[in-house]
């Protein structure tokens, strides 16, 4: 059994000692950066190992490549293999943030060639509701060899984005809160606004009231009325900072609508150039 996109909590509990399972902790708090190593460390799923957002799941800032930019492939790939991931393994990663970490580092490892890999649907919060295991324990994992296969064909760059302002044939895809895409109560990033032409698609949206991923029924018909005449693949999708997006990318890969691209400096890289376009307010004519 190969899991590409969602895993039940009944599915992964019934896995947690198979050796061919490895389990990623994503838990993150943008405000607090270092409470998801402090909640790892209180309590976890056993057998989990701990990655972190800001210094596993990104590279280094430099004030014009957005808050996360993407991680070097290959420091990437060593720390994998240093938790025990191959070609073979499962992975299954989660956190406390609705996915919104867990589908980055689904997207990740998808980027780097590795299919096999599924965030836990509600993750930590439904684990822990329903009296799943947990632990303090750290696991000691014994070490294997990950080889990253970085695909250029699954996400964009600002320059992309650029050229395909206002192109009917490419949907770009905003994955922040509504205030923030029309550049109000902006409280991350120096500059409030959006990309011009881009569509709304608030990553939470995705959730049902439980906090588990919607139906790939519901999923496929909100994405279809936002989509218009773009297929899956002219999709680019964008957030503050390369994270949310993955969400609404995962969302997509449920609703049956693979193919779409990452703009991982979203929002927190556009935004760094003052040469670059922006928008704010309601939508207005022309930006469909």
């Amino acid at each position: 059994m190969i899991l590409t996109a969602l895993a039940g909590t009944d599915v992964l509990s019934k896995r947690l000692d198979d050796p061919d399972w490895v389990v990623f902790d994503c838990r993150h708090d943008l405000a607090a950066p270092e409470r998801g190593r402090a909640d790892y460390a209180q309590s976890h799923i056993p057998g989990a190992r701990f990655l972190h957002l800001d210094e596993d799941l990104s590279a280094p800032k430099t004030g014009k490549n957005g808050r996360h930019p993407l991680p070097d492939p290959e420091l990437l790939a060593e720390k994998l293999g240093r938790a025990g991931v191959d070609s073979r393994k499962q992975v299954i990663a989660y956190d406390a943030q609705g996915g919104m970490v867990a589908s980055r580092l689904w997207w990740l490892l998808r980027w780097l060639g590795h299919l096999p890999v599924a965030v836990l649907d509600g993750g930590w919060n439904q684990w822990t509701a329903e009296g799943r295991p947990q632990t303090s324990e750290v696991p000691r994992p014994r070490a294997s060899r990950f080889e990253a296969r970085a695909r250029n064909d699954c996400w964009v760059g600002a320059h992309f984005v650029r050229e395909h302002l206002g192109d009917e044939t490419t949907a770009l895809i905003d994955g922040r809160a509504p205030d923030r895409f029309r550049g109000r109560n902006e409280t991350i990033d120096p500059v409030g606004g959006r990309i011009p032409y881009a569509r709304n698609r608030f990553y939470r949206d995705n959730l049902d009231t439980s906090g588990r991923f919607k139906t790939p029924e519901a999923l496929r018909a909100e994405f279809g009325a936002i989509l218009g005449r773009a297929g899956p693949r002219h999709v680019v999708n964008y957030c503050g900072s390369g994270v949310s997006a993955c969400h609404n990318l995962l969302a997509m890969e449920v609703a049956g609508l693979p193919g779409a691209r990452l703009y991982p400096g979203s929002w927190s890289e556009w935004s760094a150039d003052p040469s670059r376009p922006i928008a704010s307010g309601e939508q207005r004519h022309g930006e469909r």
